[in-house]
């Protein structure tokens, strides 16, 4: 199970595919073998206020929260860390070669008392 949750400011919007660096992250926690894809949620929240720095207009931000169920060893994080930095770095390469851009990434671990719900590998295995 993991919650993939990118925030970023507002003035990213018409420079990022959001949805497409959201697909990118969730195919590449797949690809690590540490997330499998019937558990993997990833979505989006645009923050249209937002103060970085000395308060330049141009200046961007952002921030992926990767929330994952407990269990992972420090080698699997430090492995899905590092493959999620890369998405980040080339799916921003572009607009952090015309503007400055801050870019940050957390693991969290929930706690093992959590409750899911979860019928989407039955659809997944139907296809």
């Amino acid at each position: 199970m993991a919650h993939f949750i990118l925030e970023y400011s507002a003035n990213l919007g018409p420079k990022v595919d959001v949805s497409s660096l959201l697909e990118a992250i969730v195919d590449e926690a797949v690809a690590t073998g540490v997330f499998p894809r019937a558990g993997c949620r990833a979505r989006a929240h645009r923050c249209d206020d937002y103060f970085i720095a000395d308060g330049r207009a141009e200046f961007a931000f952002v921030h992926l929260q990767v929330r994952m169920g407990a269990g992972r060893s420090d080698r699997e994080k430090a492995s899905a860390q590092k493959a999620f930095t890369s998405v980040l770095k080339i799916g921003l390469e572009s607009v952090m070669a015309s503007q400055g851009v801050a870019v940050s990434l957390e693991l969290v671990e929930l706690p093992l008392h959590k409750a899911n719900l979860n019928n989407i590998r039955e659809y997944l295995n139907a296809e």
